[in-house]
């Protein structure tokens, strides 16, 4: 049960929200449809031969529905003989979607071409000119007769003629008249959306599908659970277009995505989804397919319609709001006098070691390295396998090498190593300074030996315990638990259960402490081969696959460590850690980029200056910089970045601090330089002082 109104049937079982179905032409979204993969061409729309020949390579490369910007009147007529190209190549049941900003005027001719039509609430009919108005009710209610005036030709066209729209919001481009009554907030991103549907109703039209993004995925995740919640109330049940907007590019992009993205469909939520990346298209739909994969298999999943937890069927209660960001309180970890995670701090960094222990000089010498190059992505803890008693000799000689201000050292325990073995090696290893947690599986534990000798050994010694167990275990474990009260106790699970997916279980372990009389413990969210679908994924698909798991619940306020345990190389291991920290916005490294995927309004080659900037602005840990193609994409869209860089007119670019243009009609060969100029005087410039670890 949930103090919240739920926009899923239950946040433990990963099933599959149902909603009404819409026909995109021949091609049906929602219901029991499979997940629709769609993109969005980045060429000029009045090139019709480029914007067919990019729209064949999509369909081709398994996108189902093809977006093509019609920015105005000219363009959205440049529709008519796209799509009679594209049907005589051989894909007229692949339908097209026209991207309206601004004009209604291209909205009703677009709607005669195509299937869809998709326009954005707050800028369709209303204007954003970040004007401070306050608005009396009647005020209010005169703008919403003014919305169903200037909204209502096209719903009644769209109804005339069998077309679908998607009411698309974006949390950068609310109105004012939105933003003053509601905010800058999930909410007002919901109200703008449901204001459209509701005229849309009016007129007895329902082929709608709605989308609430941002590029900030806490942000996009609460905006379409809101959504949900708010449809029930008013017994709506529209299809939901996934995506997180401007998410960038390469591994940045792929990570924010899938937080985003892939956090919802494990809740259920999603009938068609959208990977917006700062590149060519097509790259987009491998990723969306493998998101898409992932989703199916996670709902057909036979998991328990209502996950009882143990034999004396105790239910668990769901106490998160899922609709503000709030971190778990835990423990502060602290070893000699260093914390390293509380619930005031951002997320802890522990990376497995994959090699033999008898390589320990070899393992000091590249997390050495790696520690002094990448001052802000540091390896905090090493977990190791330790199975033997020499394992125990190698991991003094190896702790030894270290500094005082050594990682963490975290020791998997084979069920073979004793309390009585451990108490030998405890006796000599504190020569030297150092920091330890015993990890031990809660079903491993020797003849003898069970949670409360653990905890009593780890605290008479000054060490922490991290104790890997299933929520039943857990349950089973109550009483020893809150007779002892640990202030020394790690949560963390690496084992399948039959009643839970691997999200639900950290979910349904946090709201089981949150039900003991004991210290709150901190929960380690470990990434291992029990929480993806396939152990011989490539490193492409375990971003994905990490970025979903860690991810989702880090935008639930669960973590207090992190470890990505399927990787095996050392630093791409740690620089994906670093990345799914910054994507959920949890802990920053980097600088952050908002970068739009291009469409054919941009106005200069977003990919190269993309990754020019990145070159030269990649180390401004803690300053977010908005690459925008256009005016569309602008200062609206870019809501909290500290930096616009924004085309104006073709090769011709403004810069923003925040929301105001302080500089206008730059050249394009001279705006990085100018963007640069501009970081320094607003005192955010740092000069960079070693390798970057995200390339």
């Amino acid at each position: 049960m949930s103090g919240h109104p739920l926009y899923c049937k239950s946040r433990f079982v990963s099933k599959r929200n149902k909603t009404r179905i819409v026909n995109i032409g021949s091609l049906g979204v929602g219901g029991n449809n499979p997940l629709r993969i769609q993109s969005m061409t980045n060429t000029p729309t009045q090139d019709v031969d480029a914007t067919v020949k990019q729209s064949i390579a999509l369909a081709e490369a398994g996108c189902e529905i093809v977006r093509v910007t019609a920015q105005n009147v000219d363009a959205a007529k440049a529709l008519k003989d796209i799509r009679k190209k594209f049907s005589a190549a051989g894909f007229i049941d692949i339908p097209l979607v026209a991207d309206i900003h601004f004009l209604p005027k291209a909205a009703m001719e677009a709607v005669e071409h195509v299937e869809k039509v998709r326009i954005n609430p707050g800028n369709y009919a209303d204007k954003k000119k970040f004007a401070i108005l306050e608005y009396t009710d009647s005020q209010y209610q005169e703008e919403l007769e003014r919305l169903h005036e200037a909204f209502s030709p096209l719903v009644l066209r769209a109804k005339e003629l069998g077309r679908s729209l998607r009411i698309g919001t974006n949390h950068g481009s609310l109105s004012d008249r939105i933003m003053n009554r509601f905010g800058d907030t999930p909410l007002g991103m919901v109200e703008a959306a449901l204001e459209f549907v509701r005229i849309a109703q009016s007129h007895n039209f329902y082929d709608i599908i709605l989308s609430l993004k941002a590029s900030n995925p806490k942000v996009m995740i609460q905006a379409y659970r809101l959504c949900v919640q708010k449809m029930n109330e008013e017994n709506m049940a529209y299809p939901l277009h996934l995506g997180v907007t401007e998410a960038g590019d390469g591994e940045d992009g792929r990570i924010k995505s899938s937080i985003g993205i892939g956090s919802l469909l494990a809740d259920g939520l999603g009938d068609t989804i959208r990977v917006s990346l700062t590149e060519d298209p097509v790259y987009e739909i491998p990723v969306a397919k493998k998101l898409a994969q992932l989703a199916h298999e996670l709902w057909e999943t036979e998991y328990c319609e209502n996950p009882l937890i143990n034999k004396n069927t105790i239910i668990i209660n769901d106490t998160i709001n899922p609709y503000e960001y709030r971190k778990r309180e835990s423990i502060t970890l602290n070893f000699n006098d260093k914390v390293i995670a509380s619930s005031s701090m951002h997320p802890a960094v522990f990376i497995k070691v994959h090699q033999s222990l008898d390589q320990y000089q070899a393992i000091a010498k590249e997390v050495i390295q790696l520690n002094n190059t990448y001052s802000d992505a540091k390896i905090e803890g090493l977990i190791f396998e330790t199975n033997t008693v020499e394992d125990l000799h190698y991991l003094q000689l190896l702790q030894k090498i270290f500094i005082s201000t050594s990682p963490v050292f975290i020791l998997d325990l084979d069920p073979g190593l004793s309390l009585s073995i451990l108490q030998n090696f405890v006796q000599f290893q504190f020569a030297h300074p150092a920091r330890w947690i015993l990890c031990k599986k809660c079903d491993e534990f020797s003849d003898g030996e069970n949670v409360e000798g653990y905890l009593n050994f780890t605290k008479e010694h000054g060490l922490f315990l991290a104790l890997d167990i299933t929520p039943t275990e857990l349950l089973e474990q109550r009483q020893i638990l809150e007779k002892l009260n640990p202030s020394n106790l790690i949560i963390t699970s690496t084992k399948p259960t039959a009643t839970l997916s691997p999200i639900a279980t950290y979910r349904a372990i946090a709201e089981i402490i949150k039900s003991f009389a004991i210290h709150p413990p901190s929960l380690w969210i470990r990434n291992t081969p029990f929480n993806t679908v396939d152990s011989k994924e490539t490193f492409d698909s375990k971003i994905l696959t990490a970025s979903i798991f860690t991810g989702s619940l880090l935008c639930d306020g669960l973590g207090d460590i992190v470890s990505v345990e399927n990787v095996s190389h050392l630093q791409r291991s740690t620089a994906l850690a670093y990345g799914i920290l910054q994507g959920a916005r949890c802990r920053f490294s980097k600088t952050e980029f908002v970068a739009c995927p291009s469409c054919g309004r941009t106005l200069f080659d977003l990919e190269s200056t993309t990754a020019a900037i990145r070159e030269k602005t990649g180390h401004l840990k803690g300053v977010t910089i908005a690459i925008m193609g256009c005016i569309v994409n602008g200062p609206g869209e870019m809501a909290d970045a500290d930096f616009g860089y924004v085309g104006g007119a073709p090769k011709k670019i403004n810069l923003y601090v925040g929301k105001e243009c302080v500089q206008y009609g730059i050249p394009q060969e001279e705006a990085v330089e100018k963007l640069i100029e501009l970081i320094k005087k607003n005192n955010k410039w740092v000069e960079p002082k070693s390798v970057a670890l995200f390339t």
